[in-house]
């Protein structure tokens, strides 16, 4: 049986989790169309739609179809809560949440049009485990999982939306938390399962959520962090 070539939209998928996840739906055969502000680490095969998530206009130049749509685009503002700015909150805020919105209002009517599309957003272990210096982006990606949730109810039955929430990946994004062997090593003993995770690993739990497999799951948060928020070892 032939597979069915499917159109996904990734916006951040340049680099980190998101260029991993292209990767992998490029290489099962698919389109995806990658919305960034440069074309720099662009998955070859992939189409280019230039895009910047903190502005107000929507990605032009997607395709009346949708199968998925992925938003990455994130933030690590890891400070004491008292260093931390108002305008430290609007910004990831901005970029996690308004960025997403403006996202997800763009794709929609596509996604609506397949019959079947999948929507996947990424929040934080942070937002319910409660972890020091976390304030900043914990607060912005609780606010993904709400939106995830009612958009999930909204938009049912014709798009699911989910959510995944990582604990610490060795990303571009994460360089600075695992820069030196120390850190790695600390990093890997806060976690049940002694280490942190891979790009490939979370980009094959999207690529899951958001293939027919998972066509009975919707308004998810799912945990992808090595037990850290259920596993207590010691």
């Amino acid at each position: 049986m032939r597979m069915q070539v499917k159109n996904y939209a990734i916006a951040g998928g340049t680099s980190g989790i998101g260029k991993a996840l292209a990767d992998q739906l490029l290489a099962e055969g698919h389109r995806v169309f990658v919305c960034s502000r440069k074309a720099e680490g662009l998955p070859s095969g992939a189409e280019h739609i230039i895009w910047d998530a903190l502005e107000e206009q929507a990605p032009n130049g997607l395709p009346d179809v949708l199968h998925g749509a992925v938003y990455t685009p994130g933030s690590i503002n890891l400070r004491m809560f008292r260093s931390l700015k108002v305008a430290d909150f609007q910004h990831d805020f901005a970029i996690s949440v308004l960025g997403a919105v403006r996202f997800l209002q763009a794709v929609h009517p596509a996604l609506k049009a397949s019959g079947q599309g999948s929507a996947l957003l990424f929040s934080t272990v942070a937002v319910g485990q409660g972890m020091p210096f976390h304030a900043s982006i914990a607060a912005a990606k609780g606010a993904v999982e709400g939106l995830v949730r009612t958009l999930a109810a909204e938009w049912a039955p014709s798009v699911r939306v989910n959510a995944i929430a990582p604990s610490l990946v060795e990303t571009p994004m994460a360089a600075r938390l695992l820069d030196t062997d120390a850190k790695k090593e600390s990093s890997a003993k806060r976690h049940p399962l002694a280490r942190y995770g891979k790009a490939e690993e979370i980009a094959a739990l999207a690529a899951f959520l958001l293939s027919d497999h998972a066509g009975w799951i919707s308004g998810q948060v799912i945990g992808a962090d090595g037990g850290l928020s259920t596993l207590r070892t010691q």
